[in-house]
C-alpha cells in the first residue's frame, strides 16, 4: 500500500475556535480527533489579524498574539501527553487571498508587530529572513469572502495543490475539484512545490495532507522537506497523488 511507504501523514491546514472565528472545536479536540485518525503531527494555521478571526482587535499586540496562540498551545499540551506532533502555523489573510505561514512562533509575532500591517511583497520577505516558508492556500477558490481571486507563485515558496475541502468526500463546503487541478498547473508552471491540507475548522477529519517516509523533527524540519524537494507523497483523504500532484 501507498500509505504504507509514506507512514508519517501530517495535516498542514487545521483551524481551531480559540482562534478562527470559523472554527467549532479546540484545539485539544482537534489533536485528539487527529490522533485518532491516524496523523503523526499537525500544523494549527489559525486566521491572523485580518482573516476570519475571533480575539479581540483591541488588545494590545502581545496580549492579541498570546490570545492567538492558545488554540495552537491547548493542541500542544495534548499532544505531548499523547504523542502527537504539533507544531505552529497561521493563515495570513489579503481581503480573501490567504497564505500558510511556517517556521515562526509566538516570540517572533511578538517582536515583529510590523507583519500586521506587511503588504504580500513585505510579508515573503519577513518570513523568509525568519527562515520560514510562505505557501499560497488554495490559490483559485472562488467564493463570497473572497474579494478577488488572485494568485502570487513569485511571493511563495509553494502552493497548496490539494484542499481536502474541495475534493474529500466528507466535506460540506467549497466542493470544487477543479480548484485544485489549477493550483497543481499554477505550481507546475512556475516550477513550484505542491503541498495538501484538510482545511479542517471541527473535528469531522478529512484525512488530507503530506506524508513522508521519515518522522519530521520539528517545523523547520518540514519547511525544508518541501522547500528542497524531499520524497513525499499527497493526499485529500479519498485519493493518493504524487508531491507534483498527480494522481497516483
Amino acid at each position: 500500500m501507498i500509505s504504507q511507504d509514506y507512514p508519517y501523514l501530517y495535516e498542514t491546514h487545521m483551524h481551531t475556535c480559540e482562534s478562527s472565528k470559523c472554527a467549532r472545536s479546540t484545539g485539544e479536540e482537534m489533536a485528539k480527533a487527529c490522533k485518532e485518525a491516524g496523523y503523526t503531527g499537525i500544523i494549527i494555521t489559525d486566521h491572523n489579524w485580518y482573516g476570519n478571526n475571533c480575539i479581540d482587535k483591541n488588545l494590545p499586540w502581545e496580549e492579541w498574539v498570546e490570545a492567538f496562540c492558545r488554540g495552537y498551545e491547548n493542541a500542544k499540551k495534548w499532544g505531548d501527553e499523547n504523542g502527537l506532533d504539533v507544531f505552529f502555523g497561521y493563515e495570513s489573510c489579503y481581503e480573501g487571498t490567504e497564505f500558510l505561514i511556517y517556521g515562526v512562533d509566538k516570540k517572533w509575532l511578538k517582536e515583529h508587530p510590523e507583519i500586521k500591517d506587511a503588504s504580500i511583497e513585505k510579508q515573503y520577505q519577513m518570513i523568509h529572513e525568519a527562515g520560514g516558508m510562505v505557501i499560497q492556500a488554495h490559490p483559485f477558490r472562488d467564493e463570497p469572502y473572497i474579494t478577488k481571486v488572485r494568485q502570487f507563485p513569485e511571493l511563495a515558496d509553494g502552493v497548496e495543490g490539494i484542499n481536502a475541502t474541495h475534493s474529500c468526500h466528507l466535506s460540506l463546503n467549497h466542493n470544487n475539484p477543479e480548484w485544485d487541478r489549477q493550483a497543481v498547473s499554477l505550481a507546475a508552471q512556475y516550477q513550484l512545490p505542491v503541498t495538501a491540507g484538510s482545511d479542517v475548522h471541527s473535528t469531522v477529519i478529512f484525512g488530507g495532507g503530506v506524508a513522508f517516509k521519515r518522522k519530521m523533527a520539528s517545523i523547520q524540519d518540514y519547511c525544508s522537506a518541501i522547500i528542497n524537494g524531499e520524497d513525499y507523497i499527497l493526499t485529500d483523504g479519498d485519493r493518493w497523488y504524487n508531491k507534483r500532484g498527480g494522481l497516483l
